[in-house]
C-alpha cells in the first residue's frame, strides 16, 4: 500500500516537474517574439501619430525613415557632438526614458505645483522622433504620458515643422476604462486632434473639453472634443498636453529649433 503511494505520487511528481519544464521552455522561447512584437506596436503607433503608416508595408522598414534624436530637457536642446556620442556609448543604443525615470541619477523629481500631468519624476533625456523632407524637418514625434484616472497614458503626438500644428495622437499603454476612458483609442476622436493648435501667444491652450466644440467659437482650433464619462480621463490628456508642451517639455527645444530654421 505505501507503495503504491510512494510511486503515484513521484509519478504526480514527474509529469508535474516535466509540464513546468515545458512551460517554462515555452516562455523563454517566445519572449524575444514577444518582446518585438510589443516593440512594433510601439512602432506603429509612432508612425500613425506621423500620418505615415501604411499596412501593406514592413513596420520595422517604415520606421527606419525616422530619425531619432534625443533631447536633454534641462537644457531644452538636443544632445549634439561629443555629448550625444557619451550618451549613446553609455546606453549602448539601448535606451528606456520610462526606465530612466526608475533611476535618480537619470531623471529629476517633480514637485507637486510643476507636476500637472502627475507623472512623479521626469526623465533627464527624451528620445523623439524626426520625419524628414528634403532633408529638413517635416514633422516632430514626440512621447507624452500623463495619469488619467485609473492610471498612467502612455502615447506620443506628432505636430508639424511650424511646432504648432497637430498632426495626429496615439496612445501605446493605459488603464482606461473601455468605452468611457479607453475612447482615447477611437479613431473618430483621434482624428479631432488634426490640425489643432497648441499655441496661443507662446501659452499651451489646447485642451480636452466637457462635451462637444463649438466649431463656430473662435478658439474652436485649440480645442478637443471631452471624451464622454470620463471627465478626469479628458483633464488627464488635457494636463499632459499642458506640461510636455511648457518649458518643462519641449517648448525650448521647439524655441531653438525654430531659430536654426
Amino acid at each position: 500500500m505505501n507503495d503504491s503511494i510512494v510511486k503515484t505520487l513521484g509519478v504526480a511528481f514527474a509529469i508535474c516537474l516535466i509540464c513546468s519544464f515545458v512551460v517554462s521552455s515555452t516562455a523563454v522561447s517566445l519572449r524575444d517574439m514577444q518582446n518585438e512584437n510589443k516593440a512594433n506596436d510601439k512602432r506603429m503607433k509612432i508612425l500613425q501619430a506621423a500620418g505615415i503608416f501604411d499596412p501593406s508595408k514592413d513596420i520595422k522598414e517604415q520606421f527606419e525613415t525616422l530619425e531619432a534624436k534625443y533631447i536633454d530637457f534641462n537644457s531644452g536642446k538636443l544632445l549634439t557632438g561629443s555629448s550625444l556620442e557619451e550618451f549613446l556609448s553609455e546606453h549602448k543604443g539601448d535606451y528606456d526614458q520610462i526606465a530612466a525615470t526608475r533611476d535618480s541619477n537619470y531623471s529629476k523629481s517633480l514637485s507637486t505645483s510643476e507636476d500637472i500631468a502627475i507623472i512623479k519624476n521626469r526623465e533627464n533625456i527624451g528620445k523623439i522622433y524626426f520625419s524628414t523632407k528634403d532633408n529638413e524637418i517635416d514633422k516632430l514625434i514626440l512621447p507624452i504620458r500623463g495619469y488619467g484616472l485609473w492610471g498612467t497614458l502612455y502615447g506620443y503626438i506628432a505636430i508639424e515643422n511650424d511646432f504648432n500644428t497637430v498632426v495626429g495622437i496615439e496612445f501605446y499603454e493605459h488603464k482606461e476604462t473601455p468605452g468611457l476612458g479607453g475612447e482615447v483609442d477611437n479613431p473618430n476622436w483621434k482624428n479631432i486632434w488634426v490640425g489643432k493648435e497648441i499655441y496661443q501667444s507662446g501659452d499651451v491652450k489646447l485642451q480636452v473639453i466637457k462635451g462637444a466644440v463649438d466649431q463656430n467659437m473662435n478658439d474652436a482650433k485649440y480645442m478637443v472634443d471631452g471624451l464622454s464619462g470620463a471627465t478626469l480621463t479628458s483633464r488627464g490628456v488635457s494636463n499632459m498636453i499642458e506640461y510636455w508642451f511648457s518649458d518643462s517639455g519641449y517648448a525650448n527645444l521647439f524655441s531653438e529649433l525654430d531659430y536654426e530654421s
